[in-house]
């Protein structure tokens, strides 16, 4: 869905962590003439946002219904710890899985990562949001896997994160209906792949109109040497043969 004919425009949905400003900026310049409107929604409201046409396209988490929707994976996540700055963990480069065991881990409601087994041990409740663990880290109650765009989106300064390196990692991924693969849609799939303007594939790559049977140059032989162009032998400027000089009589 692209809007009526007379004012088309395009409406791009996008999870938290992720920064659509790259590639707006490229639309703009592009197709300055059709306004594209950012729609920030949650991970659970994404899916349904594009069902209901809240939105032409949308950069979200995999995975996504593949029956229903298209995707393009655009990369992958490290996954961190976000823990106070004075915590023991700060004290390493990364850690793992195990080193969080006996660590109290919040897993809030809109949590990106779908654990088999949630790991640490688990809290006094989930929270609604991973804003609202964030506040809970900061209080000093417990720790939070997310994403390392969570954990800078909610960057505070009383706060720090570690990588962990055998945790699940979150993909993200450009979206959107696959029976409306509109033209706008076509567009927007170019900018994110990094196709030049004048590229041959998708709808903003010009053709340029012919010009009508053009006159093929001609070819010429370069002539044989002793030979002139007509194939005649070359001659004197009188066109008569050359000759050599006549001997001196005596």
């Amino acid at each position: 869905m692209t809007g009526s004919q007379e004012t088309p425009s395009f409406r791009l949905a996008y999870v938290p962590g992720v920064t659509p400003a790259k590639w707006v900026r490229i639309w703009h310049e592009r197709l300055p003439d059709i306004p594209l409107t950012l729609v920030q929604v949650t991970p659970a409201e994404a899916s349904e946002v594009l069902r209901e046409g809240g939105a032409d396209a949308a950069f979200v988490r995999l995975p996504v219904d593949r029956t229903f929707f298209s995707a393009i994976p655009l990369y992958t996540e490290t996954t961190v710890v976000v823990v106070p700055k004075d915590h023991l963990i700060t004290a390493a480069e990364e850690v793992t899985l195990s080193d969080l065991a006996d660590e109290v881990l919040f897993h809030p409601l809109d949590d990106v990562f779908d654990w088999d087994v949630p790991p640490g041990e688990p809290a006094f409740e989930r929270p609604a949001t991973t804003a609202d663990a964030i506040e809970l880290v900061a209080a000093g109650v417990g720790l939070l896997v997310v994403p390392q765009s969570l954990a800078r989106l909610h960057h505070r300064r009383d706060l720090t994160y570690r990588p962990v390196v055998d945790a699940p990692q979150s993909s993200v991924a450009l979206s959107w209906p696959e029976e409306a693969t509109t033209d706008l849609v076509e567009d927007f799939i170019g900018i994110v792949r990094g196709r030049t303007v004048n590229s041959t594939r998708g709808r903003a790559a010009q053709q340029p109109e012919p010009q009508g049977r053009q006159k093929r140059p001609e070819t010429r032989q370069k002539p044989a040497a002793g030979r002139s162009a007509t194939g005649r032998t070359s001659r004197g400027r009188s066109g008569t043969p050359k000759r050599g000089r006549p001997r001196r009589r005596s």
